[in-house]
């Protein structure tokens, strides 16, 4: 699969350009590249989606905001057309350029029921929660159908009137021949229809702002940054399409013990040098709560890690939990106890008769490293 190249790249800018830079450029693109133009060229109609991607994502500032951090992939999850489809690539030409070409659109004019707008929102959550899997209640204003009008906006009793001036469709054409320019009817805002009784409620919206109280569950092994969707629980649509998508970014805080590496836990475990050369049980904490008791190997190393199976995170599916791994660092005792520093000199003076393989291989490795003198050579 191909490589995306950077929004900012297809488009021709920093990433400091502001909103009029991106559209310029993006205009630019779209009238260079546009099929009507390029007739039969699948190069042409390749850059035209392109540039049209990028300008989906840069013109709008959340998403840009999440591309400048995450790149391509902040982008998923996000609620995007499908460039796919000529269909959507016409329609985002269409709304920029008021439908220069005769074929923006596909001549659609007012468009059917559309889904409502999606909503984000962010939710940071302890270790443990992303370990346990958690159930928050959060309140989020959300635009709902008014009761009043049942969302069409109009008094009760009163029902919306065709739009005079595009003969309900929506939009306006100007000119003929290749350069037609289909524009937005102001009269009906491209809805086909106008209101001459608007609602009281909602002053003709058709939708009103509640803050709605929801239960999210978040699932064990969650981690940093995933986002989840809630279908449906989004705003609702304007023309009697379904409501958008709730997505939910989640933020995990640090834990002041464990460190997590994906499905692993990581922790720094300090021993003493008895228990480093003659091993022994250990009690450790784990993320639960819980003590864990393990048993440390003779004559482990300073630096050296070690496994304590199946006691890490679950896994976002549940097939598997990680392990947790304990960092070995030996502590060196400072303030040493009479008894303590003899005992430890007899083992210093045990150290010189009994030399281990590991030092005796470096003390080779260091005599080969001193040449003998001129004065020792005319010893001999």
């Amino acid at each position: 699969m191909a490589t995306k190249r950077c929004y900012y790249e297809v488009l021709s800018l920093s990433k400091s350009a502001d909103a009029d830079s991106i559209k310029v450029s993006y205009r630019k693109l779209a009238m260079q590249y546009h099929p009507d133009r390029n007739v039969g060229n699948a190069d042409a109609e390749v850059l035209f989606k392109e540039a049209a991607e990028a300008y989906e994502v840069l013109r709008d500032p959340e998403k840009r905001q999440r591309y400048d951090r995450y790149g391509h992939a902040g982008m998923d999850g996000m609620s995007m057309p499908d460039f796919g489809n000529a269909d959507s690539v016409m329609d985002l030409f269409g709304d920029l350029f008021g439908g220069v070409f005769g074929g923006a659109g596909k001549g659609k004019g007012r468009r059917g029921p559309q889904a409502g707008n999606d909503f984000h929102l962010g939710i940071e959550i302890d270790l443990i929660d992303a370990m346990k899997g958690v159930e928050k209640k959060v309140k989020i204003p959300r635009d709902v159908t008014c009761k009043s009008c049942s969302g069409n906006g109009c008094k009760p009793g009163s029902a919306p009137v065709k739009c005079k001036r595009c003969d309900g469709k929506g939009v306006v054409i100007q000119g003929n021949g290749f350069f037609r320019i289909q524009q937005t009817c102001s009269g009906c805002g491209g809805k086909g229809a106008t209101i001459p009784n608007p609602c009281t409620n909602c002053r003709g919206a058709g939708l009103i702002q509640e803050h709605e109280e929801l239960v999210l569950n978040i699932p064990p092994g969650v981690d940093d940054g995933v986002n989840i969707r809630h279908t449906g629980s989004g705003e609702a649509s304007r023309n009697g399409g379904p409501p958008g998508d709730l997505y939910v970014q989640i933020k995990v805080k640090k834990h002041s013990f464990f460190l997590r590496n994906g499905a692993d836990l990581h922790c720094e475990v300090p021993i003493t040098f008895s228990q480093a050369a003659l091993g022994g049980e250990i009690e450790i904490p784990s993320l639960d709560g819980k003590k864990i008791k393990f048993k440390l190997p003779a004559g482990i190393q300073s630096g050296e890690e070690a496994k304590v199976p199946g006691k890490g995170m679950p896994s976002l599916r549940g097939t598997r939990t990680g392990d947790l791994v304990l960092h070995v660092r030996l502590e060196t005792p400072k303030n040493l106890t009479k008894r303590q520093e003899e005992l430890l000199r007899e083992l210093s003076e045990l150290d010189h008769k009994h030399i281990s393989p590991h030092r005796k291989s470096f003390l080779e490795k260091l005599k080969s490293l001193f040449v003998p003198s001129e004065a020792d050579s005319s010893k001999e």
